[in-house]
C-alpha cells in the first residue's frame, strides 16, 4: 500500500496561521475568476482578540501537509454559540475549506473537523460557513466562469463532488440576483410602487444618514434580526458584530444608495447597497496592502470606474412583510444607482425557500446567475 496524501494537524502557532491564511493565494494563483482577500482582514476573522464571533463561538483551524511539508489543505471546525442558542440542534459548523486534489485530502481534513466536533458534543456538522452565516457562506455550485461579487465566495467545481463523497447533503440553496438597468422592467415596478403607496399611505423612504450612523446601524440591526428571524439557519447578529460588520463596509459604503424604509415616521425596511469593487481586489493578487497595495488600492478604487453594486442586506419587519415594501425598496435603489452611474447590480443570497422574494426578483427580470450550497452530514454516520 503506498503511503497516505497527506497527514492533518491542528493548527498551533503563529507560523501555522500564517500558511492557513497563505492556502489560497497559492491554490487560485492564476485563476481568472477567483478575487484575493485582503490578508489584514482574514487575520483579523480568525483573531480571537479582535473579532466579535468569538464572545460566543469557538474554532480549531487544521492543516493538511503532504509528504514534503507543503501545505495542501485547511478547514476550521467551528462552535457557533448563537445558532446553538438560537436553534439548540447541537450542530456544529466548517469553514475556510479549501484543498487540492485528490479527494483523500478533502476526506481527511473533513474527517479531523469531524472529530473535533463530535467531541464537542455535536451532532451534525454544516457548512461552509466563514466563520457564521452571516459572514461569506456558502458553496458556489454554479457560476464558476464569473467573478463573485463583493464578500461572495469562490471555490474550485470539486469541492461539491468531495463533499457529497464524503456524506454530506445539500440542506439549502442560496441564490445570487443580477438585475441590469437595460433589462428591468421598470414600469412594472412603478406601477406596484404606486399600488403599495396607496395601500400604506404613510410610507416613506430615506437615504442613509451618515452624519448619525451608529444610530442608523442600531436600527438597521433591529429590523435585520426581526425580519430574518423566521428563516431558515437564521443567527442573531450580536451587537458587536454588526458593529463590526457595519465598520467594515462603512469604508466603501455609497449612502446615496442605502435607504431606510419608514411608516408614519417609525422604520419599517431597509436596503443597502455597497459599490462592488471586487474587480479592484483582483489587482491586488497577494492581497498585502503593504508596502505598495494600499496606495495602489486608493488609486484604483477612485479611478476605476466602478458600475455593478451589490446589495448583502434588506429586510422588512416581520408586522409587514405582506404589505410588499420591498417592490419600493428595489426601484428605489434600482432608480438611484443607475442616476449615479451603477448599471446593474447583484442581491444576494436569496435563500432557495423565499419564494415571494424569488418569483417578483423574477417578474421584473431579473436573472439567477449564481447558485450556492449549504451541505449537512451526521456525525454518528
Amino acid at each position: 500500500m503506498g503511503s497516505p496524501p497527506c497527514v492533518v494537524r491542528p493548527v498551533q502557532s503563529r507560523r501555522d496561521l500564517r500558511r492557513f491564511v497563505q492556502l489560497p493565494y497559492d491554490l487560485y494563483q492564476g485563476n481568472h475568476y477567483w478575487v484575493p482577500p485582503l490578508r489584514v482582514d482574514q487575520f483579523e476573522m480568525l483573531n480571537p482578540r479582535k473579532h466579535p464571533f468569538y464572545d460566543h463561538g469557538r474554532m480549531q483551524m487544521f492543516l493538511a501537509f503532504d509528504q514534503n511539508g507543503d501545505v495542501v489543505g485547511r478547514i476550521a471546525a467551528i462552535i457557533n454559540g448563537m445558532h446553538l442558542k438560537t436553534h439548540n440542534d447541537q450542530t456544529g459548523f466548517f469553514g475556510f475549506f479549501e484543498t487540492q486534489e485528490p479527494y483523500e485530502i478533502a476526506e481527511a481534513l473533513l474527517h479531523a473537523a469531524a472529530t473535533w466536533l463530535r467531541g464537542e458534543g455535536m451532532h451534525h456538522i454544516r457548512g461552509p460557513v466563514n466563520p457564521s452565516v452571516n459572514d461569506p457562506a456558502g458553496l458556489l455550485v454554479d457560476g464558476f466562469d464569473r467573478i463573485p461579487s463583493l464578500m461572495m465566495t469562490y471555490n474550485f467545481p470539486y469541492y461539491e463532488k468531495y463533499l457529497l463523497r464524503w456524506g454530506f447533503s445539500r440542506v439549502m440553496t442560496l441564490w445570487a440576483y443580477y438585475i441590469h438597468r437595460k433589462h428591468v422592467l421598470i414600469d412594472r415596478l412603478r406601477r406596484g410602487a404606486t399600488i403599495v403607496h396607496r395601500r400604506t399611505p404613510g410610507l416613506s423612504i430615506r437615504t442613509l444618514d451618515f452624519s448619525r450612523f451608529d444610530q442608523e446601524i442600531k436600527i438597521i440591526r433591529d429590523i435585520f434580526n426581526d425580519a430574518w428571524s423566521d428563516n431558515w439557519g437564521f443567527v442573531p447578529f450580536t451587537e458587536r458584530e454588526f458593529q463590526h460588520l457595519a465598520k467594515g463596509m462603512k469604508q466603501i459604503i455609497d449612502p446615496r444608495i442605502c435607504f431606510i424604509l419608514e411608516n408614519d415616521g417609525d422604520p419599517v425596511g431597509f436596503t443597502i447597497s455597497i459599490p462592488d469593487i471586487n474587480p479592484t481586489f483582483q489587482r491586488i493578487p497577494n492581497g498585502r496592502l503593504f508596502p505598495f497595495g494600499l496606495a495602489k488600492l486608493l488609486i484604483l478604487t477612485k479611478f476605476a470606474r466602478v458600475t455593478e453594486v451589490r446589495v448583502p442586506l434588506m429586510g422588512i419587519r416581520k408586522s409587514f412583510q405582506r404589505h410588499a415594501l420591498d417592490v419600493i425598496a428595489v426601484l428605489e435603489t434600482i432608480e438611484k444607482t443607475s442616476q449615479y452611474g451603477y448599471m446593474a447590480g447583484e442581491l444576494s443570497w436569496v435563500l432557495d425557500d423565499n419564494h415571494v422574494l424569488r418569483n417578483f426578483l423574477t417578474s421584473i427580470n431579473s436573472v439567477a446567475d449564481k447558485q450556492y450550497a449549504i451541505l449537512e452530514a451526521s456525525l454518528h454516520q
